[in-house]
């Protein structure tokens, strides 16, 4: 029988039902093949094999010649082809575990494919945000947190801006209409910070005063 991990989730990506008055604005994950090319440097590791091959057959071709020598290749393309596939099927299972999730009052980000863990991010506690757009329209919203807030790197990767290791931003990583995104965040974190804020107190409080 087929097993949903993430059944026991009253939303998808929360690990609970937002309140009333809390909506939901967008949800995403990664897009595969972009989280591989950018997280996982797949063209690197792809243009690295290719080299090792071109290297092989160049040596070899000096002393048997060209034609010869274009077999002795081929070890390296298998090999550079099985690494390429990994990286690919580590990307789709990190994509396919991954939800995204902007509301009216926060950034909540479920990651993690052997260990699933649930990032609230309340715009109360994010400094700023910043669009790193790709040609392709995918593209890695980095969120900056306010004060003491202490994050894991190497808990939250790839879900993380690139090296920065000290101050450890999340990143909404590889998602698709990027820039669309970043504007409902920006509105959603714009609106949220403009509304006052009303503090309720007590009759007896007041009458005190």
């Amino acid at each position: 029988m087929p097993h949903d991990d993430f059944a026991t989730e009253p939303v998808p990506g929360l690990p609970e039902a937002p309140p009333r008055e809390e909506l939901i604005l967008w949800q995403g994950r990664p897009a595969t093949w972009a989280l591989a090319r950018e997280a996982l440097a797949i063209h690197w590791v792809a243009a690295y094999f290719a080299v090792l091959a071109f290297w092989r057959v160049g040596v070899s071709a000096a002393d048997i010649g060209w034609g010869p020598a274009l077999p002795q290749a081929l070890p390296f393309l298998l090999l550079g082809l099985v690494a390429v596939g990994l990286i690919l099927i580590v990307a789709w299972v990190q994509a396919k575990a991954t939800v995204y999730t902007i509301t009216t009052s926060r950034v909540a980000m479920r990651v993690g494919a052997a260990l699933t863990l649930t990032l609230n991010l309340p715009f109360s506690k994010i400094a700023s945000a910043d669009l790193d757009l790709k040609a392709s329209g995918t593209g890695t919203i980095a969120i900056t947190t306010k004060g003491e807030t202490r994050l894991s790197y190497l808990v939250l990767w790839p879900h993380v801006r690139p090296w920065k290791m000290k101050h450890t931003q999340p990143a909404l990583r590889a998602i698709p209409e990027a820039e669309k995104v970043a504007r409902i965040l920006a509105d959603a974190a714009e609106t949220h910070i403009s509304q006052p804020v009303i503090e309720t107190r007590a009759p007896a409080t007041v009458a005190a005063e």
